[in-house]
């Protein structure tokens, strides 16, 4: 009997489909798994910004995720935005419970404006609690300035970042680069238990159209981990995929923001 590969987001919904569980969901399709959601907050946006959000109770965001552990179980699980101090230790109490082998935490702090999007109090619980669990987190430019007590405002200012990050408490850290204003960018994996870094340049690609990137690469890299790729290969592969989402929907034109990537190029 054949089975599939089952991955959990853990996250927000975006009703414009570019980011959050709905973008988790076409990331986690395209890389071959079975996709499930525990929805946190229920949003009303488009490509043009947030117009309402409206968190769901504990209670419900932990049946969700009991139902789908206790009947269809997980290879790994990602997590997205979670906004209070209660919602973090629901997830991590219950979490506590299944025998999950990866865990990815996209650790959403900070909106592009600079707006905190979760209490600050939240920030300290989520370093303690959740960081540990996590097989990797994989914080943007805003997110490491904030983890690390650093200006990132070069890539060199990011490799300086690097000393302060490994005692934050996570094992592994996957520095996301994309914001940063220059012609090649380079995202940095940080192995915190064996010292060790690997590096992936690219050439950054000039498009509106990135809404979702850091939600579809953190439910990429939990997709290829429940492969069972290494960290590294799986962080290589779902780099690679973005890269291809983000340089197809380049050609595309939808709303009249920020568009979303194209998850499902390999197949238009």
């Amino acid at each position: 009997m054949k089975t599939y590969k089952r991955v959990l987001s853990i996250a927000g919904s975006d009703s414009g489909g570019g980011a959050g569980v709905q973008a988790d969901l076409k990331a986690i399709s395209a890389c071959g798994c079975f996709a499930m959601t525990a929805i946190t907050a229920v949003t009303a946006q488009n490509t043009l910004g947030v117009r309402a959000i409206e968190p769901l109770p504990v209670n419900v965001i932990e049946a969700q995720i009991r139902a789908c552990l206790d009947d269809i179980g997980v290879d790994a699980i990602k997590i997205g935005m979670l906004h209070s101090v209660e919602v973090i230790q629901t997830v991590t109490r219950v979490l506590a419970d299944y025998p999950i082998k990866y865990i990815v935490v996209d650790p959403v702090m900070v909106a592009t404006s600079g707006d905190l999007l979760v209490q600050q109090e939240a920030i300290a619980v989520m370093q303690k609690e959740l960081f540990p669990l996590a097989t990797v987190i994989t914080p943007n430019l805003y997110e490491i300035e904030i983890l690390s007590g650093k200006k990132i405002r070069s890539q060199e200012d990011l490799y300086l970042s690097i000393p302060a990050l490994k005692s934050i408490g996570a094992r592994n850290i996957l520095l996301k680069a994309g914001h940063l204003e220059c012609e090649e960018i380079t995202d940095v994996l940080i192995d915190c238990e064996h010292d060790l870094e690997y590096r992936y340049p690219a050439k950054k690609i000039i498009t509106p159209n990135t809404h979702g990137t850091g939600c579809s690469l953190s439910s990429s890299v939990a997709s290829y981990l429940a492969h069972d790729f290494p960290l590294n290969i799986a962080v290589e592969k779902a780099l690679n995929y973005l890269h291809e989402a983000i340089e197809t929907a380049a050609g595309y034109r939808i709303g009249h923001g920020h568009g979303a990537i194209h998850h499902f190029y390999k197949w238009w």
